[in-house]
């Protein structure tokens, strides 16, 4: 149940500096200080409570939120619309396929055609690397340009729905559903965490999951292992840079080859499988190359490659070496790859998966309040007092007799 006031996370706000995310754009959660994190998860919860107390949170009362989904998404693209809705945007899908960007139209024209009355622009581009953090750079200074031009009476805030290096919508919301589960994000502080490959019987899922995680859950203090077979790379300069957040934050960042070495123990597993970051590389080549044949050949190698490490599974033996067995806290992005229901031999066994559905389902919840915290911030210009405003108004946002 909700606490009755907003009025314990204005006070927490009240501390923090947070004015740079006002009039901006959230890409990378390592882009933000540590405050303007701390920020957004209250925000967050501030938002959540507003509404489970069916209090309006519409700031807006007309404008379009832009959303391009370059590759697919359920979680995400309706989080994207739960969240610019509860603030009061109107969403609108850009299908490239039916614009002129099939006619060869520019980023920049693009940017600014589809800007002219939206607020908010999320994008997911994560299929290739390089590309998606680039195309959201070139995205964001094409809209930057046009106001500054004066084209464009304001700036459209872009969110990243996931590159090809991070998933800061995802990450957050699983902070967001840890720092509720602990009772507090300071609690979080000394929780040893599992983030670890696991088979899939698919290839090329992105690395952005697993980077996220490990470059956000370091900063706060918790002791992360990331375990993979060899050959299941990260970005090297992201992993270089969690184990950099975890000194600064006193906590430990270790690397494994084995499930079992980082499950044991562990308060919180998250096992996930990822496509090696140098197959990924190459596959950007030869895409870019046009050779088809050459992609082929590349998906039955990795897919053959993969075969290998089926016994990378959570299961529940493993989960019975963790810090509190069955019952340790068990996440994931979904959708999971589930022995004997998604297919024959996959990342977690059915009964570990369907013992902890609830909890994951939970876990995605958060999603569309960490989007909406996000264009808050870099929307409202005094958000503790927008958020009091709200609170105070206490307008119904569903109207009962």
């Amino acid at each position: 149940m909700s606490e009755k006031t907003i009025k314990p996370y204005l006070e927490q706000l009240a501390k923090l500096d947070f004015k740079n995310m006002y009039n901006n754009d959230f890409l990378h959660t390592w882009d933000k200080t540590t405050d303007e994190l701390r920020a957004m998860y209250l925000v967050a919860d501030a938002l959540r409570n507003l509404r489970e107390r069916n209090i309006s949170t519409r700031i807006f009362q007309s404008g379009l939120a832009v959303s391009n989904f370059r590759d697919n998404s359920t979680r995400t693209r309706f989080s994207f619309a739960s969240g610019t809705n509860l603030l009061g945007l109107q969403l609108q899908d850009l299908d490239e396929a039916k614009s002129q960007i099939a006619h060869g139209e520019t980023v920049r024209e693009t940017a600014t055609m589809i800007s002219f009355m939206a607020d908010v622009i999320g994008i997911r581009d994560d299929k290739f690397i390089g590309e998606g953090d680039a195309y959201m750079k070139e995205v964001s200074e094409s809209v930057e340009q046009s106001w500054r031009d004066g084209i464009l009476d304001h700036r459209p805030t872009l969110v990243s729905l996931q590159s090809d290096s991070d998933h800061p919508t995802q990450s957050s919301a699983d902070m967001l559903y840890l720092i509720n589960e602990f009772g507090g994000l300071d609690n979080l502080k000394g929780k040893k965490v599992a983030v670890t490959w696991a088979y899939s019987p698919s290839y090329g899922k992105p690395l952005s999951c697993p980077q996220s995680l490990i470059m956000l859950l370091t900063r706060f203090g918790m002791n992360v292992t990331l375990a993979h077979p060899e050959g299941y790379d990260l970005m090297p300069e992201l992993v270089k840079q969690a184990g950099v957040y975890a000194k600064e934050s006193g906590a430990t960042f270790t690397q494994a080859h084995t499930m079992e070495e980082a499950f044991e123990g562990a308060d919180i597993v998250i096992p996930k499988s990822w496509a090696p970051y140098a197959a990924m590389e190459k596959r950007t080549k030869l895409y870019a190359a046009g050779d088809q044949e050459g992609i082929d050949k590349l998906e039955k190698e990795l897919l053959a490659q993969n075969a290998t490490h089926k016994d990378w599974c959570c299961t529940q033996k493993l989960m019975e070496t963790t810090a509190k067995g069955q019952d340790t806290i068990y996440m994931h992005p979904l959708p999971a790859d589930i022995n004997g229901v998604s297919c024959e031999h996959g990342e977690v066994e059915n009964e570990v998966f369907d013992y902890h559905r609830d909890g994951l389902y939970m876990e995605a919840s958060y999603k569309p309040y960490a989007v909406a915290a996000m264009i808050f911030l870099q929307k409202a210009k005094d958000p503790i007092a927008t958020l009091q405003a709200l609170e105070d108004a206490a307008t119904p946002r569903w109207n009962q007799a």
